[in-house]
């Protein structure tokens, strides 16, 4: 699998943990839900700043993001 389609993955996993659907976290981030929805997929590359927004939206540590173990 991809990195991209893990970090999706992840990005999602605590989306999701965190009740959020992807239209609450698209308006957080100030991004259409298919932004997220592309992200989500695997299907777009982000940048550091956007991934670092995403981390604070989800309140979880960046590395959890990127972590793919």
């Amino acid at each position: 699998m991809s990195r991209l389609k893990l970090l999706g993955n992840n990005i999602r996993k605590y989306r999701k943990a965190k009740n959020l659907k992807q239209r609450d976290l698209a308006i957080a981030l100030d991004c259409s839900y298919e932004f997220i929805c592309h992200i989500e997929h695997g299907n777009m590359a982000i940048s550091l700043k956007k991934l670092f927004q995403i981390a604070d939206i989800l309140g979880v540590k960046m590395t959890n993001l990127i972590d793919f173990d």
